[in-house]
């Protein structure tokens, strides 16, 4: 391998890296006056990067092992490049905004070194690699749920991410340590050879389970979730809910397929009531709120339970599956979001309640939120539904009827929910509902691709064939 390719391998870290300092730089010389050219320049740049991602890269490994590329990772880092590209265009709006003219940089600089450390975690061989990205991605986490500095709530969530985010961290590393203790490495081929269900590698898993748990807000891990949503900046929630999310169970499913894959016994037994927990209480939970927001995160909580039922059996049609309901969670949650981004800038709205006569007055946006949550609920034929099936496929395939039979009923919990947003929106009287208004392109863009995905995923039976066959030449 030339030194080309060996740059070509890493060109989403690196274009992200350059990107995120090149936005900087402009800002810096941009007058106050012109500041919304930022927005412009950063839009154009990361969508030059998204497109780029796509580009063939082939396989390799560089620095001994401690990075790997292959076709696997890169659809990864493209969805989560989708996701980005997504929010970006949703934030238009709100970087417009007169208190946000001095940090539009910033808001697009700390988003892309997130992705960076994601970027790399996704791509570790070794668990070094692994934890300096993951410490990468969560300390700007922090800085970008504290963004609306002069609102409480939002300095509370920043404090709150941070402090959690070290304890899990802490938690996740003294796991790493009990691994390394046991087998004398840290590079994932090493440990699998020598993995075997010693007390010591048991309790090391059971630790590095419980720290992703808090990255993936599986219960009983998930205290942080509604309270840090709630706070944060409407898109910034929608980051945390999707990207963030997703590039947590990209890693974990790694992870456990190729570290821990000969001990699958032992962790599905753990997963199996993670998933009964999550799915179950999060729905339980989203039945309760009225701000859009909470209601959201606890969603976002029982569709990660859902996300654990590909995971189980460590097969290669479970991972495709995680990929590709991911990948669905994408444009959908997005889409969701983005509706209640737009609202809440245009109007300042952010419950469910405020939702009422909306179809009466912004019938767009009133559509494009049902089609959204019913992708959530796993309706068919919206492209969530497909997500699912093939979700519950994955853990029937090995036997898992009575977690099938657990998901099913727990879907057709949220679908009650998911209903009362409907109800309010196009059933529900209001005497004074959210006024019309017409977003900027760049939000109508956002969810026009947001649409497009909803309804094309789910029949593109090319996506999920090209998924699987990758899956499948490396597990």
């Amino acid at each position: 391998m030339n030194n080309l390719q060996y740059v070509f391998l890493m060109r989403h870290e690196i274009l992200l890296a350059l990107a995120a300092v090149l936005i900087l730089i402009v800002e810096i010389f941009t007058r106050d006056e012109k500041k919304t050219y930022v927005i412009n320049f950063s839009l154009v740049l990361f969508l030059l990067v998204t497109i780029v991602g796509f580009i063939p890269a082939g396989h390799g490994t560089l620095f001994g092992g401690s990075f790997q590329g292959n076709k696997l990772t890169d659809i990864m880092k493209d969805i989560l490049n989708l996701g980005v590209l997504i929010v970006f265009f949703q934030s238009s709006d709100y970087l417009k905004k007169v208190e946000n003219h001095d940090k539009m940089g910033e808001f697009f600089a700390l988003i892309i070194m997130t992705l960076i450390g994601m970027d790399f975690m996704v791509s570790a061989g070794d668990f070094l690699t692994f934890f300096i990205g993951l410490e990468t991605a969560s300390i700007p986490i922090a800085g970008l749920a504290a963004y609306d500095r002069f609102k409480s709530k939002s300095a509370e969530a920043g404090v709150k991410m941070i402090l959690l985010s070290s304890i899990s961290s802490g938690v996740l590393l003294f796991g790493l340590s009990l691994i390394y203790g046991a087998t004398g490495s840290i590079y994932f081929s090493d440990i699998a050879k020598h993995m075997t269900a010693s007390p010591m590698l048991i309790l090391g898993l059971l630790f590095f389970i419980s720290g992703m748990g808090f990255k993936i807000s599986l219960v009983p891990f998930h205290l942080w979730t509604a309270d840090v949503y709630e706070g944060a900046p409407m898109n910034i929630t929608a980051y945390l809910s999707v990207v963030s999310k997703g590039a947590a169970a990209f890693i974990f499913t790694i992870v456990l397929f190729t570290v821990f894959k000969n001990i699958t016994d032992l962790w599905e037994y753990v997963l199996y009531g993670l998933a009964v927990l999550t799915m179950t209480i999060g729905n339980l939970f989203a039945l309760r709120q009225d701000n859009i927001k909470r209601f959201l995160a606890f969603s976002s909580i029982a569709q990660a339970g859902f996300i654990l039922l590909g995971i189980m059996g460590a097969s290669p049609l479970g991972m495709a599956t995680v990929v590709y309901f991911v990948l669905i969670y994408v444009f959908t949650n997005l889409g969701a979001f983005g509706v209640a981004s737009a609202i809440s800038t245009a109007s300042g709205v952010e419950t469910i309640s405020g939702y009422k006569g909306l179809y009466h007055t912004n019938p767009k946006l009133s559509l494009l939120m049902m089609l959204a949550l019913f992708s959530l609920a796993g309706i068919p034929p919206v492209a969530g539904f497909f997500g699912k099936f093939f979700l519950f496929t994955a853990a029937a395939q090995h036997g898992y009827f009575i977690l099938v039979l657990i998901a099913v009923l727990n879907a057709t919990i949220s679908l009650y929910y998911y209903l009362i947003v409907v109800k309010a929106m196009f059933i529900d009287k209001n005497d004074k509902p959210v006024a019309f208004f017409k977003s900027s392109k760049a939000m109508r863009i956002s969810l026009l691709f947001c649409a497009v995905g909803i309804f094309s995923i789910g029949f593109t039976s090319g996506v999920f064939d090209y998924i699987i066959n990758v899956t499948k030449m490396l597990f």
